[in-house]
């Protein structure tokens, strides 16, 4: 077998049994014990280097070996764990599980694996999955598109949730970050009590940086700020993959390949839930297991968090000359599109000075634009305020109209608010024009 076949074979043959200590393994006097450490820490862990084939080791005293993972600790936190789903599968013989995501949750992959896999756990329970992922979608546009795309569907029993490739890569701020994915989490369990969530951290080359100069990437700070307040269980597959790749058992360049992963990383990742969920399951099920709610804190982290986020019909607004309202549109310069945002109602203004009003009411308002080729400026205006400038151009606008959650006033009191919204003269030196075309209004 080729060199690089076989570490891939071993790999995943060690992800679900037996464990891995990249180069050695040795306790001495019942300590641990490195070789020349090296500066900075590995997520509270100092590196060894000893001197086998070159490679890096880590070295574990065996009590807190963990089977499959390179440094023999795990990368999942349990929290309130996951019974209300296993009593709904077990019990109940169905059950609906979510996957809300970007583009790593809507190509094939970790998530149809998890779904033979749950099929495989529980074969006399009827399943209905719902695949939410949506590419370039983070946790800001995942909070207003909640309702429609998952919670609509009825009663969710498992939900699975990823945004830190996207939140970070997509520059949301840290504010955003948590407001995105307590929204989320907060809303759900609003929704539903009884929903059990599992909340995942992926991983991309700039997080990988962040975790070798011994630090946590701050998105996923912010996500862990939410699970932990939630006591949701989460998944840190960012720092594993690093860890992997640091003891050797690959390589990013010819196994993983890309944040979008694989079939080789996508069996990593699958490998890694499935893990998750078997120490959550471990136990027998009680002689008579009871679902019981979550307790919902009694207020959130953030008080404007988008807990109450959702999609507004775009045909609410009032418009005038130089907009349009398309039931199904398409764009006509041949860039790539999203599902959603395709043969779709849009409505469409491409000229400079065509004006809108909204009124709403919440704490917060925005657009859901598709933003190609010719994206323009929006000018916006909340109560009578001065008027502000959003740019619609993003670096993937000159291929692709790329849906785009605009929150253009996050910090509104509470009470009735009046949107204006108008095309601007101006536009971005890179856009092809001054279009603004609106999938859905956004209101928190």
């Amino acid at each position: 077998m080729h060199k690089a076949g076989w570490k891939r074979w071993s790999t995943l043959a060690l992800l679900g049994a037996g464990m891995m200590c990249a180069g050695c393994a040795m306790v001495v006097g019942g300590k641990q014990t490195t070789g020349e450490d090296r500066k900075g820490r590995w997520h509270g862990f100092d590196p060894c280097a000893f001197a086998v084939d070159g490679r890096d080791c880590r070295i574990v005293e065996p009590a807190h070996a963990v089977a499959g993972t390179p440094y023999g600790r795990e990368y999942f936190r349990l929290r309130a764990g996951l019974d209300n789903s296993r009593v709904r599968f077990a019990r109940e013989k169905q059950g609906r599980v979510a996957f809300l995501g970007g583009s790593i949750t809507h190509n094939p992959g970790w998530r149809d694996m998890v779904m033979q896999d749950l099929e495989r756990r529980f074969p006399e329970t009827r399943f209905d999955f719902i695949n939410a992922g949506i590419p370039s979608m983070d946790s800001t546009p995942g909070a207003f598109r909640l309702d429609r795309d998952v919670l609509s569907r009825g009663r969710v029993d498992l939900l699975f949730v990823e945004a830190a490739v996207n939140d970070s890569t997509n520059g949301r701020t840290d504010k955003e970050q948590v407001r995105g994915m307590e929204g989320i989490v907060r809303h759900a369990r609003m929704a539903n009590p009884e929903t059990d969530i599992v909340m995942m951290h992926f991983a991309d080359p700039g997080k990988m940086q962040v975790i070798n100069r011994g630090q946590t990437p701050k998105v996923i700070q912010n996500h862990e700020r939410v699970a932990e307040r939630y006591g949701v269980p989460s998944l840190d597959l960012a720092l594993e993959v690093t860890e992997r790749i640091r003891a050797r058992e690959f390589t990013w360049e010819e196994d993983f390949r890309d944040l979008h992963p694989s079939p080789f990383g996508q069996e990593v990742y699958f490998r890694s839930i499935q893990r998750l969920l078997d120490a959550a399951w471990k136990k027998p099920l009680a002689r008579n297991p009871r679902v019981r709610p979550h307790p919902l804190p009694a207020a959130p982290i953030d008080s404007k968090s988008y807990v109450q986020a959702r999609l507004v019909d775009v045909r609410d607004a009032q418009f005038g000359e130089g907009w349009r309202f398309e039931e199904r549109w398409k764009p006509r310069d041949g860039a790539g599109t999203r599902a959603g945002f395709v043969d779709a109602p849009m409505l469409v203004a491409e000229a400079p000075g065509a004006t809108l009003t909204f009124s709403f009411e919440g704490t917060a308002v925005g657009i859901f634009v598709a933003a190609g080729p010719d994206a323009g400026i929006a000018e916006y205006s909340v109560d009578g305020g001065p008027f502000r400038e959003r740019d619609l151009f993003t670096e993937w606008s000159a291929g692709l109209h790329l849906p785009w959650a605009q929150v253009l006033d996050a910090d509104l009191e509470t009470g009735r608010h009046e949107l204006t919204l108008r095309t601007a003269n101006g536009k971005n030196p890179g856009s092809a024009g001054h279009a603004v075309r609106i999938a859905h209004l956004l209101v928190n």
